[in-house]
């Protein structure tokens, strides 16, 4: 996913912020459609259906944390991919990296500190002892997983077609796919995926995401294939002149598209491990998981 730069993360999100409260919030894999974002009621366009991801068990029983008392938990997190975690126009830590931590830590009532860190020296904070753990999108991999321990998925994006309006298929199957232009990003997953699951597609290829959607807007493509949040934000923005929805999916084949990302921590703090685990199913049962991701994330990817 190309993040988007924190000022048009800002300007795009603005209006569709204020239709928090009148979102529906799903408890599971549906939700009621909600109403249409400020950007796209003007273009006589209704929002998607915002469906909140689950990701605990909820039968799952997890012990209660058995944190040493006073310590306190040390959070590292990216500084330029909003809208996961930025740096907002104070100069202080934002996103949903970070409203989720600081929420793990209110659970489980403990004092914790957070510092934003470039991308290039983030990994490093935990061998170097500056952090206890790592919230970013960083997408799991094996070297990632010999080198530390990871919490339950907190985020997962998936993967969504978009098409012009007037040329939408009325679904993404192969076959509808036939012979229909796709915009996607040349040498991403996105492409390997349409090139094994949808062989028939024209595949337009492109070298950046947003040369990708303009294809679509301005109709040298019928569709374009990519990252959702990155699909939906364009959506509900300006440069996108609603042209365009959102057709199929969501796709979320982990060969492809991963697993999903948790908290990174050090090998062998199972204890902090743990107490983590029990704070996200807290509050994915309380409901503030879901008041946390429908913040960053007004618009339904799912």
């Amino acid at each position: 996913m190309q993040p988007l730069g924190v000022s048009a993360y800002l300007l795009r999100s603005a209006l569709a912020v204020v239709a928090l409260a009148c979102l529906a919030v799903s408890s599971g894999r549906a939700a009621a459609p909600a109403p249409a974002g400020a950007a796209q009621a003007a273009a006589g366009a209704a929002q998607p259906a915002v469906v909140i991801p689950r990701f605990s068990d909820p039968n799952a029983r997890i012990e209660g944390p058995n944190l040493p008392a006073g310590r306190v938990v040390r959070w590292a997190t990216g500084d330029d991919y909003a809208p996961f975690h930025y740096i907002d126009a104070d100069g202080q830590p934002a996103g949903f990296a970070v409203d989720l931590a600081r929420a793990v830590c209110s659970e489980l009532k403990i004092a914790c500190t957070l510092q934003a860190w470039r991308w290039d020296a983030l990994l490093d904070t935990i061998d170097k002892r500056q952090a206890d753990v790592i919230l970013a999108m960083v997408r799991p991999s094996p070297e990632l997983r010999s080198r530390f321990a990871m919490s339950a998925r907190v985020h997962q994006t998936p993967a969504r077609f978009v098409a012009r309006r007037d040329k939408a298929p009325a679904e993404a199957t192969p076959e509808a796919l036939a012979g229909r232009a796709v915009a996607v990003v040349t040498g991403s997953a996105h492409e390997a995926f349409l090139k094994a699951f949808f062989p028939k597609a024209q595949l337009k290829t492109f070298e950046k995401a947003d040369a990708a959607r303009a294809a679509v807007r301005d109709g040298e493509a019928e569709l374009a294939f990519g990252d959702a949040v990155a699909l939906a934000f364009w959506l509900n923005g300006t440069s996108s002149n609603g042209c365009c929805r959102f057709v199929g999916g969501p796709y979320v084949d982990a060969r492809y598209f991963g697993e999903g990302v948790g908290v990174l921590l050090k090998p062998g703090d199972e204890k902090l491990r743990q107490a983590i685990d029990y704070a996200l199913q807290r509050l994915d049962e309380s409901g503030a998981y879901a008041e946390i991701y429908l913040k960053h994330f007004p618009i339904g990817i799912w």
